[in-house]
């Protein structure tokens, strides 16, 4: 729970309190659990577990960054903290000459879900400060990612009922075409009501294909009338799961889902393979190979194996720094309008 995060597609994490409950197939090998729970102890997960508040000196950091001055290179796209005696990290252009100022990405909450319902904690005023700093933070793109979309609107506070703040984005964890049925049109609906700058469906970890063809076309009329907005989807993140049991990710899952952000014009970020990875050996049909395992049949890992094309795809369990995010030789980082440069 960080500034500078290493989450991909945001820039600083941020966790007003700690503690979760398992509610779908993505949450079984959840990262947070196993370092929060599991190996430090800090709080325990589950229904009947506890919740724990983050310091004050960590509520105070969004205040910071919300005054510090952060740039975007025009030339290669990195982000940081402007210096204007100093030049680009990454391409070495002079930053008086090629930066431009830009809004942070907060990820709120990596270690919890800030929708969640559980009354016996303090989570509910927990959860107004945490509505009340980021009215306060409005130079920060704070982006809530939940899989409860159906607590947000009893959750949200009163005064957002005209509408979100524009500094708030609203998204939804699918990993599976399960659950992205279940809780697209609650997103859907929620847009269509409150007009969040930005929607979004962050597909990690990805345990199957998903089909979100007819929930990715836009039909804005340029009208205040909400009726004439019917697009809940601005961004689609994409990802395969890390951590000692991690399952593996079918690459023609990856592919569909970049094809059809593509075809509709929306933007598209592939965060990461995972611990797995295509083989770049030659596969051998219902056999393990060179480490991995093809993603054949239904029995092997859940509803992840599938043929595709009538082609088996053979994975190697390699670790998530040697696997990266390359997909077919690109790193994909599309981010949505919402992020606009000033």
């Amino acid at each position: 729970m960080a500034e500078n995060s290493k989450i991909e597609w945001t820039d600083h994490t941020f966790n007003p309190w700690m503690g979760c409950t398992k509610v779908s197939p993505g949450c079984a090998h959840c990262y947070a659990e196993r370092e929060m729970d599991k190996h430090w102890g800090k709080v325990k997960w589950g229904p009947q577990g506890t919740r724990v508040r983050t310091s004050e000196a960590y509520w105070k950091k969004p205040l910071q960054w919300n005054i510090t001055w952060w740039v975007i290179c025009a030339v290669c796209g990195w982000r940081g903290v402007y210096n204007e005696y100093g030049s680009c990290p990454d391409c070495e252009h002079p930053m008086v000459a090629t930066m431009k100022r830009t809004r942070q990405r907060v990820f709120c909450a990596s270690l919890a879900d800030v929708f969640e319902d559980k009354p016996d904690t303090f989570i509910g005023a927990w959860r107004a400060l945490l509505f009340d700093l980021i009215e306060k933070t409005t130079n920060l793109d704070w982006l809530l990612l939940t899989k409860r979309p159906e607590n947000i609107e009893t959750m949200m506070p009163i005064a957002w009922i005209g509408g979100f703040p524009k500094n708030v984005w609203i998204g939804i964890s699918a990993e599976n075409q399960k659950e992205f049925d279940a809780r697209i049109p609650i997103l859907e609906s929620i847009g269509r009501r409150y007009r969040p700058t930005v929607t979004f469906v962050s597909a990690e970890p990805l345990l199957s294909a998903i089909d979100m063809n007819g929930w990715l076309v836009e039909e804005d009329l340029g009208d205040e009338d909400a009726s004439c907005w019917s697009s809940p989807i601005d961004w689609v993140i994409c990802g395969g799961e890390s951590g000692p049991e991690a399952r593996p990710m079918n690459p023609m899952w990856a592919r569909e889902l970049r094809d059809e952000c593509q075809a509709a014009g929306v933007p598209f970020f592939f965060k990461q393979w995972g611990e797995w990875m295509p083989s770049q050996a030659k596969p051998v049909v219902g056999e393990y190979t060179c480490g991995g395992i093809f993603l054949k049949s239904d029995s092997q890992f859940g509803n992840q194996g599938d043929w595709w094309n009538g082609q088996a795809t053979a994975m190697d369990k390699v670790g998530k720094k040697k696997a990266g995010r390359l997909l077919d030789g690109y790193e994909w980082n599309e981010i949505p309008k919402g992020d606009d440069v000033r």
